[in-house]
């Protein structure tokens, strides 16, 4: 079972000695199977009250079917889910203390602002006096409170998006499940929207599971990452973790830009490659002899360090303005990435260079 920074303690049963894991959501076991297809393996997880977690992921990961597990809109093949210490599994959707927020907003066209945020109490029975109070602290909370008595279609996407997260937070259930929320926005409004989400986890000291595609939306929001590749979690971790020490070649190319290097590990501190005898960092350890070695490109820099260095030749440069991105042909044509500082020298198109880096900020993998 997988535990990592932010998740609940693992602990045995006393009578039976099973591993249990504590956590405010707790998965164990869980995998669905549509006949022969397998769409998710056998997976355990736990995930800490207040935490923020994200499903990573390509498209066919398993990261939606798990999400969909969770919430009960899929039936589980086998496994568990318990949601405060409450076997949930066979609770239907309706039952079960989940908030959703979707892609597509789903506001009610014909409901104001105010309207929307209180159908789920209004739902649930609640008073109108509580209703009211609530709805007006939620509305303070997304900064809306200026557009209650608007109707959806007077909002901006952005706008509509905060009204669709005030709907879900204004009733605060245990556990809110996000489904790629911002997959309709643009760049500069999908990079506001993820410091608002952020902003509201923490004051609402939700718990959130998260998903989406886009790594660098994941590593800016998520207090771990559950990284899922081929129906099955691939590495989890904190976006530190999982940046800096990924597991798998997988982990490393799927998480940002990497230059990897596959080859042949000596059993000791070298790896032979097509490109060279490359140094290992210190205590670098791997389970078989095919392994790759995984350097980030602003940890690659122009000359040989630690004995470690490639030949190749300039193919383009892009200015980022704090960076200057260099990608450079190996003599077998695979690139290799390199970022440069505002104050390093940039070669020319074209140029021979040899790049090389520190041996301890590399990473060995499978």
């Amino acid at each position: 079972m997988a535990t990592g920074a932010g998740a609940g303690m693992a602990v045995r049963e006393p009578n039976t000695g099973k591993l249990v894991i504590e956590g405010k959501l707790v998965i164990e076991g869980l995998g669905k199977r549509y006949g022969a297809t397998t769409a998710l393996e056998p997976s355990s997880l736990s995930v800490a009250e207040g935490e923020f977690l994200t499903l990573l992921g390509p498209s066919g990961s398993g990261k939606t079917t798990l999400l969909q597990l969770i919430c009960g809109l899929v039936e589980a093949s086998e496994g568990r889910v318990v949601i405060d210490g409450r076997d949930q599994s066979n609770m239907p959707v309706h039952q079960r203390d989940i908030g959703l927020v979707f892609q597509h907003y789903a506001l009610f066209p014909h409901l104001t602002v105010a309207e929307n945020i209180a159908f789920p109490l209004k739902m649930r029975g609640r008073p109108s006096a509580e209703i009211a109070g609530r709805v007006a602290s939620t509305l303070d909370m997304v900064h809306l409170g200026h557009l209650a008595g608007r109707f959806p279609r007077e909002l901006s996407g952005g706008q509509q998006q905060r009204v669709a997260l005030a709907r879900c937070f204004v009733y605060q259930p245990s556990i809110i499940l996000m489904d790629e929320p911002l997959g309709a926005l643009d760049k500069k409004l999908r990079e506001h929207m993820q410091i608002e989400i952020k902003r509201l986890h923490r004051e609402s000291g939700a718990t959130i599971v998260y998903v989406t595609h886009d790594q660098e939306e994941a590593l800016a929001m998520s207090d771990r990452i559950c990284l899922m590749n081929h129906a099955k979690i691939e590495q989890l971790g904190t976006p530190r973790e999982i940046y800096e020490r990924p597991r798998t070649a997988f982990a490393a190319d799927f998480i940002g830009i990497s230059n990897i290097f596959r080859g042949s590990w000596d059993g000791n501190g070298a790896l032979d490659t097509p490109h060279g005898r490359f140094a290992l960092p210190r205590g670098a350890h791997c389970q078989s002899k095919d392994a790759a070695l995984v350097i980030r490109p602003e940890n690659l820099h122009l000359g040989e360090r630690d004995g470690n260095a490639v030949s190749g030749r300039v193919s383009e440069i892009v200015y980022a303005g704090s960076e200057t991105r260099v990608i450079a042909a190996l003599g077998d044509g695979s690139p290799l990435v390199l970022r440069l500082g505002p104050d390093d020298p940039v070669p020319a198109i074209d140029q021979a260079i040899v790049a090389g880096w520190a041996r301890d900020k590399a990473v060995l993998v499978a």
